[in-house]
């Protein structure tokens, strides 16, 4: 690929607010209908119509890109949030974080992980085994930037999806975050799920698990959500890590293996 590409990044706030954002690596001549998409979906979210809008291009160079590809997926059925969030617990104890850390991270993002109480904008950065918070800033936490899938990427995972039912922008994007975030240096695990009221799925993201989905792991209606990075002990090169999640650009050439839903058998 000889043509040079450009990161567009959309954030919303409402009422001061963060209210939405997204994240695309595209060529020039789909850089209008990118934006023309992320406008509506900004004035068109589930929690409000946005009051403002900031739509951020900048090229990004052909040797900076790295090419990887995504994880693997596997969706785990369960009952209710509660049994989704000790089968996400009981996967993240099997990627090294203590029981400690998974208790402090899923405390802040079901009260909002935020001073305020509510969601942060990005995601915290947690110590694997102490559970200390190590974001700078606890307001904003850190945003992950610049991925995406190529073309044809994109089109064998939109057909992969939809084999399983879950061809929606919520796994698309987050697959694709998650598969950032694994290849970061320093980060041993994952943990997210919607701060979108109607939205209650959520993941687990390990090297060695993959992306695995739960489809519940939150209360339906509930605003509150988030994300969190979880950073092997004693590896905390922050501004290093954080540079590389917020600037380095990925691209997705290859999907994982798609794995068919099954129900979560209890760990003993």
């Amino acid at each position: 690929m000889n043509r040079p590409l450009y990161s567009i990044r959309m954030q919303a706030s409402r009422n001061g607010h963060h209210l939405s954002g997204a994240e695309r690596l595209s060529t020039a001549i789909e850089l209008e209908p990118l934006a023309a998409d992320m406008v509506q979906r900004a004035l068109g979210h589930m929690r409000g119509r946005a009051e403002t809008i900031q739509i951020s291009i900048e090229e990004v160079a052909e040797g900076q890109i790295d090419y990887v590809a995504l994880p693997d997926l596997r969706t785990y059925l369960v009952d209710n949030y509660g049994q989704g969030r000790q089968a996400a617990a009981g996967l993240l104890c099997q990627a090294g974080v203590s029981p400690l850390a998974i208790d402090t991270a899923m405390a802040a993002m079901a009260s909002g992980a935020a001073p305020d109480g509510r969601s942060m904008r990005g995601a915290m950065l947690i110590d694997a085994v102490s559970g200390r918070r190590l974001e700078p800033d606890q307001a904003r936490g850190v945003r992950v930037s610049r991925m995406d899938l190529t073309e044809q990427a994109r089109q064998e995972l939109a057909l992969g999806l939809q084999s399983l039912g879950l061809d929606n922008a919520h796994v698309r994007e987050a697959l694709v975050l998650a598969g950032k975030v694994l290849t970061t240096p320093g980060i041993v695990a994952e943990l997210c799920w919607s701060d979108d009221p109607d939205y209650t799925a959520g993941y687990v993201a390990s090297a060695h698990q993959g992306y695995v989905r739960f489809p519940h792991l939150k209360p339906l209606g509930e605003e509150r959500g988030g994300r969190a990075f979880f950073l092997a002990a004693g590896q905390h090169k922050l501004p290093e890590l954080i540079n590389y999640l917020q600037y380095r650009p990925l691209l997705f050439d290859r999907i994982g293996q798609l794995n068919r839903p099954q129900p979560w058998v209890v760990q003993s």
